[in-house]
């Protein structure tokens, strides 16, 4: 392993500690270097704040050194000003002379300009180390800007015999066919994204809050469908106040201060009008938690990115059949008693 290589590793394990917390915005991690020791390093904390080079060179005690430090970043570093300045101009005042990039910044305000600023003050840089790893890293952030929708993960629980739930259940009582820290380890998935999904009969059956209320972390912007109106008014998703979005083609759903409604035809096209809604308001990446309808109907569209499925030690012999999705399997884990599964589809890396 080079030294370039293993202190690009380290930029990734810096950028993975903003997980879930710096969408739009991508997770991003420095390190500076000089005669192969670390003298700074910093990450992207959240967005609006200062970036992962602002921290790296704040963070070296002795600032004479920078002028014979390498700087390795695990994504181009921006060259606009948006809610803070440019990058590629404190790099260029801090008189670094070298820089190592693993990939470049997708988002057409950088697109490798950035790097063309650096170049043209003089500024040695190399681009492409680690960089499958850091597409992977921020997939979410690729996906956006590169398909222009938001990164989909679908997640289901289903029996071992294939059922998600016995035909008949209480209405507004959710069936657990998972453990608690199979439960405890969706939470945390929801901190992880920027928004989550259901359908209509999702919501009628089990009545949910979709909040990550038993995980510390961003509460995700709460998305269902009710295309006629069928949602009660004294449902959670409309009642409890956190951000929220209901797809409808009723003009005249009522509105509050954190449910707002976007019109959309319930057609063949539905999917394809959302994502591309959603991404037009920025969101990066949903989870989707949905019944079969919903999931299946993602899947057969083809729109998905990643697949998380539990398998849980039960059999329900009769019941709602589990969605038919075909995929690489990239994981396994066991949590308790239960399996969990992660798939992508065959073709991902086309995405990239």
């Amino acid at each position: 392993m080079t030294h370039d290589v293993l202190i690009m590793h380290r930029c990734l394990e810096l950028a993975k500690q903003a997980l879930g917390n710096t969408y739009p915005n991508p997770m991003v991690g420095s390190v500076l270097v000089v005669n192969n020791q670390i003298i700074g390093e910093g990450w992207h904390h959240q967005a609006g704040t200062p970036h992962s080079e602002v921290h790296a060179i704040g963070s070296v005690s002795d600032v004479s050194l920078l002028n014979k430090a390498t700087l390795y970043v695990s994504l181009e570093p921006c060259s606009h000003h948006g809610r803070t300045p440019p990058c590629a101009d404190l790099i260029i005042q801090s008189g670094i002379p070298r820089v190592v990039v693993a990939t470049l910044d997708p988002n057409p305000l950088v697109a490798g300009q950035g790097i063309q600023r650096l170049r043209d003050h003089g500024i040695e840089v190399i681009i492409g180390v680690l960089e499958a790893q850091a597409r992977y890293l921020n997939r979410r952030f690729f996906t956006f800007h590169e398909q222009k929708r938001p990164y989909i993960v679908l997640k289901w629980a289903q029996s071992e015999d294939g059922f998600m739930a016995p035909t008949q259940q209480e209405m507004g009582q959710p069936f657990w066919l998972t453990g608690t820290l199979s439960r405890l380890r969706v939470h945390q998935w929801r901190t992880q994204e920027a928004a989550i999904l259901v359908g209509t009969q999702t919501v009628l059956a089990d009545n949910p809050s979709l909040t990550a209320r038993d995980w510390a972390g961003n509460q995700p912007l709460r998305l269902f469908l009710d295309a006629t109106g069928k949602v009660p008014s004294d449902a959670k998703l409309r009642i409890e106040p956190f951000n929220t979005l209901v797809f409808t083609q009723n003009k005249n759903y009522i509105e509050t201060d954190f449910l707002k409604r976007e019109i959309c035809t319930f057609d063949q096209t539905l999917w394809t009008q959302l994502f591309r809604r959603l991404w037009e308001l920025g969101i990066s990446s949903v989870l989707i938690e949905g019944g079969r309808h919903t999931l299946q109907s993602i899947i057969d569209e083809q729109i998905w990115d990643e697949a998380r499925i539990f398998t849980a030690p039960k059999t329900i012999q009769n019941g709602i059949k589990s969605p038919a999705i075909q995929g690489k399997i990239i994981n396994r884990e066991t949590i308790e008693n239960d399996q969990l599964v992660y798939l992508h589809p065959y073709d991902y890396d086309h995405h990239f």
